[in-house]
């Protein structure tokens, strides 16, 4: 089975977004572990682990980037979130619900919760944070792990991106680009 190179981040293009949000659904199934009619039928919360938001005339899915110097990491005191094979990655039973982790999140990406029928007689409901844990619920027909989001998107708009992979990438098109105007202005000198 292929393995998700470190470092990897679901990016969403706000250019192809139609804020359908099919990659929330897919999202919330897949960590659900059911399909759709199982959990309107057992009345599950259903619960994202990324979001749609509109600005202006545009839709932008947001979901974490899996940062490398990660602040939500560093900003939990009790050390629930930590940096683990290239992700970022939350153990919810050690996860206090302070919402720290939310504050800092330079993305808007981290959503505490309450915790279901986690203890009635509370005065307050227990939280816990909730994020993209890129979950590899499929694997594409090449072999490739992807995560739900990206295999719900009707317009391809949410991705999954290899930084050195995307890197090579744009070095690849601007070394195109140089070449088509070098070429352009050798003609011209000619």
């Amino acid at each position: 089975m292929a393995k998700i190179k470190e470092n990897s981040f679901i990016y969403a293009d706000p250019q192809k977004c139609l804020g359908c949000k099919n990659c929330g659904l897919a999202c919330a199934l897949a960590h659900a572990g059911c399909d759709l009619q199982t959990a309107v039928a057992g009345k599950r919360q259903l619960q994202p682990r990324n979001s749609v938001v509109k600005a202006g005339d545009m839709f932008m899915p947001i979901q974490c980037r899996q940062c490398e110097d990660a602040p939500c990491a560093q900003a939990c005191p009790t050390g629930a979130i930590r940096q683990e094979d290239g992700l970022v990655k939350i153990n919810e039973q050690n996860c206090v619900g302070c919402k720290v982790c939310s504050m800092v999140c330079p993305f808007g990406a981290i959503v505490v919760t309450p915790v279901p029928n986690a203890e009635p007689n509370r005065k307050t409901k227990r939280g816990k944070a909730l994020k993209c844990d890129l979950c590899f619920s499929s694997v594409r027909k090449d072999g490739q792990l992807t995560c739900a989001c990206v295999e719900a998107c009707p317009t391809q708009a949410v991705m999954l991106v290899d930084p050195e992979g995307y890197r090579t990438k744009i070095l690849e098109a601007r070394a195109k680009e140089l070449a088509k105007a070098h070429s352009v202005a050798k003609q011209k000198r000619a």
